[in-house]
């Protein structure tokens, strides 16, 4: 018998032999809190009185409230147009400033790029702080500071409150990085900034621009929220028909179509750009698929020329990139996206004219100190708990689906490339319609307060966590599943051995980060009938001159959202 023989002969009794390793104590209690955020999340849902026989019971009243409709419609080509590109101005300017300041606020925050330990929770409240407050809100205030019928209160709104979630998932990319760049110029004697811009973005550019443009899925549907607070677009035209009830829903609804087609149309953009990062080509015959792969037609790059001359090449001509079909098409695609930028502009219609400087102040002061009105803390804390039982009632709803769908939707999970765009498109349509439209077109239908509210929130956070799982399993390093396949396992076997334990991390982070937006949407399902903080924070909007009380429920959604925040950190560190 050879050494080789032995050592495989004996393996199976070294294996009984070996002690097992013990599982860390953080782990266990990682794991306690898991199932007890799981107990409390299906405890709300009994709470809340939530009944799946009771809600589609209630459908019957759907009948009666599409025979008072008038037929759905959509506004004249010119006004439509303009609502368009009013719209897309506003998103796309706010979608922007957000990304270019999450750079630096998740510099600071990354673990692994942090110049100073202090610095890191600086840069995690700074992102929790601006996520936390609901965007309407800021709208809401900055109106206040602005013209009537300026574009800068969205724009500003959009642009703070984006800040937090591109910032947390870009600073959570750049955790996760090869650190084997970044040493190697430290080691060269480069200095910090070279560390990042040459080791650390290069490997986390294409996370960035796909959190970017997922932000930007957000917000386009959050516009339809930003109309409650006046900020004008498709969200205020669909706000002023639903408020004609019932002639005016049928153009409320056709609004509400015209933005989930828009939602889909940029996923079919977002689709090609991740692959052209990814270096990934769609090989179905599907339309989907047809399009991405004629917009994003790679050649192979000229082979060096070998014999004569060859070995006369200097170090500078080396050094020269040649300018191939790729590289041209890639110059041709950041062009576009600097003349779409410059262009959001010009249809947002910008005017810094627009700012009344001699309210920023006394605005700003009419917000401090905080205080209750004429309500109690109990009153506050109670509503601050329905909220939370709404949130995680809905994220324990959506998870189920959306672990099975955005696995579907991963490339390296999908049977095939068919069922991998069905299961995209699906997703589409989780994610395209508005929360706010489907919770006001249930609480008409159903009546059911709170229940309405975890519906729409389950409806569109199926969307939202099944494209962060999908993305986060395609990202994945694919070593593992290669060597699995190679020694023959089965696709489930790859699954469960190489893709989960991989993407577990991300699945955790995504699905806290699902609780930390359903706080912040449930918070404003109070603008149409909703109770817990939203109801209250409604009512003491800044239109009715209650800012100390904004300020204090503010506050506590920040203080939520803070320990929401701690915990998925901590998660993250004991399962990574």
């Amino acid at each position: 018998m050879t050494t080789v023989e032995a050592v495989r002969a004996a393996a199976p009794d070294v294996a009984r032999r070996a002690p097992r390793r013990p599982v860390g104590a953080n782990k266990i209690a990682g794991g306690v809190v898991i199932l007890a955020m799981l107990g409390f999340a299906v405890y709300s849902l009994t709470t809340l009185d939530f009944s799946w026989s009771n809600t589609v019971a209630s459908f019957d009243n759907a009948a009666k409230v599409f025979g008072q409709m008038d037929p759905i419609s959509v506004p004249g080509p010119s006004d439509l147009f303009y609502l368009i590109g009013l719209t897309l101005g506003i998103v796309i300017l706010g979608t922007v400033i957000a990304a270019l300041i999450s750079v630096p606020v998740a510099w600071i925050a990354a673990h692994n790029t942090t110049p100073a330990r202090w610095l890191r929770p600086v840069g995690r409240a700074i992102g929790v702080i601006t996520r936390a407050i609901p965007d309407v809100v800021l709208a809401l205030a900055f109106a206040l500071v602005f013209v009537l019928g300026s574009p800068l209160p969205g724009i500003l709104a959009i642009g703070i409150h984006s800040i937090g979630m591109i910032s947390k998932l870009f600073a959570d990319a750049i955790e996760q990085i090869d650190d084997g760049p970044r040493l190697a110029i430290r080691a060269a004697g480069g200095s910090r900034a070279q560390e990042f811009w040459s080791g650390v973005f290069p490997q986390v550019l294409p996370s960035w621009i796909a959190t970017t443009l997922h932000r930007f899925d957000i917000n386009l549907r959050g516009s339809a929220i930003l109309g409650y607070a006046g900020v004008g677009g498709l969200g205020y035209a669909m706000k002023i028909s639903f408020e004609r009830f019932p002639e005016g829903y049928g153009r409320g609804l056709g609004i509400a179509i015209v933005i989930f087609v828009l939602c889909v149309v940029l996923e079919i953009v977002s689709s090609t750009i991740r692959r052209n990062l990814l270096g990934i080509q769609p090989a179905g015959n599907n339309l989907g698929d047809r399009i991405v792969r004629r917009a994003t037609r790679n050649e192979p790059a000229p082979a060096p020329k070998l014999g004569a001359g060859a070995g006369s090449t200097g170090a500078e001509s080396m050094m020269k990139r040649p300018w191939t079909r790729p590289r041209v098409r890639n110059l041709i695609w950041s062009l576009a996206a600097v003349a779409l930028i410059i262009s959001s502009y010009w249809m947002a219609d910008v005017k810094f004219s627009d700012v009344t400087w001699e309210y920023v102040r006394p605005t700003l002061e009419s917000f401090w100190p905080p205080n209750y009105g004429s309500h109690t803390f109990s009153e506050y804390m109670h509503a601050l708990l329905v909220t939370i039982e709404v949130a995680f009632a809905a994220a324990v709803l959506s998870l189920f689906f959306s672990l099975l769908f955005g696995s579907l939707a991963a490339r390296n999970v999908a049977p095939n490339s068919r069922v991998r765009s069905v299961f995209r498109v699906i997703l589409v349509v989780f994610r395209g319609v508005p929360e706010l439209v489907l919770a006001i077109f249930l609480i008409m239908v159903t009546g059911l307060g709170n229940q309405a509210g975890v519906v729409a929130l389950a409806f569109g956070g199926v969307g939202l966590l099944g494209k962060l799982i999908a993305d986060s399993f395609e990202e994945v390093p694919a070593g593992p599943e290669r060597a699995l396949t190679a020694a023959g396992a089965t696709r489930g076997q790859r699954y469960l051995a190489a893709t989960w334990p991989q993407g577990l991390p991300s699945l955790l982070g995504n699905s806290l980060y699902l609780v930390d937006t359903n706080l912040r949407a449930a918070t404003i399902l109070g603008i149409v009938g909703g109770s817990g903080i939203g109801y209250f924070l409604t009512v003491a909007s800044p239109v009715l001159k209650l800012h100390g009380q904004v300020t204090t429920l503010v506050l506590m959604i920040i203080v939520t959202t803070l320990v929401l925040e701690g915990i998925a950190q901590w998660l993250r560190r004991v399962f990574r």
